[in-house]
């Protein structure tokens, strides 16, 4: 099949580091697309090869270095979309891992610790959950509307919960 020119993208283990920094924005551009689209599994596909890419180069840098911590700040927005993304596909712990390492270099990231707490609140850490959303409060209090609808959705969430148990576990003792 002959392709036209510049419909082709390159596998980014083939590319040279410099094709693979021209390569992020365009594959950035491709996962909000398709994510706008609704076709969230293919938007997280782009998102995991942005940050592969990056992720190659990052390797080569000392730990901690100016060109590092640039790498990795062009990492991040890449990663909360990939959550963003996972979050809707109900992996949550995943979405639990890659918070937690963003929020472990980057404290004040509102946005993970939003996506944090949602994946806490979905399996049912409510602890953790209620403290995340309340970090996102205290970083952001514009974000109060959002919050509360999530904290109300797990509270009613709690109630669901708390009655099917009663229902499930009625008499279980009485025998």
């Amino acid at each position: 099949q002959v392709e036209a020119p510049g419909s082709y993208q390159q596998d980014p283990w083939a590319m040279t580091d410099e094709e693979k920094l021209q390569a992020v924005p365009l594959i950035h551009k491709e996962g909000n697309e398709l994510y706008r689209q609704g076709k969230v599994q293919e938007a997280a596909a782009k998102y995991y090869d942005a940050i592969a890419c990056l992720k190659n180069l990052q390797m080569k840098e000392q730990l901690g270095s100016p060109d590092w911590i640039e790498l990795d700040q062009k990492i991040t927005p890449l990663l909360l979309n990939y959550c963003q993304c996972k979050l809707q596909c109900e992996e949550y712990y995943e979405v639990l891992d890659h918070c937690s390492s963003i929020l472990n270099k980057y404290e004040d990231n509102v946005k993970a610790y939003f996506k944090r707490g949602k994946a806490h609140a979905a399996v049912w850490n409510v602890a953790e959950a209620q403290a995340d959303f309340a970090k996102v409060l205290a970083l952001d209090p514009s974000l109060r509307p959002v919050v509360s609808k999530e904290l109300r959705s797990l509270e009613a969430r709690l109630r669901e919960k708390d009655a099917e148990d009663k229902i499930r576990f009625k008499g279980i003792f009485s025998q």
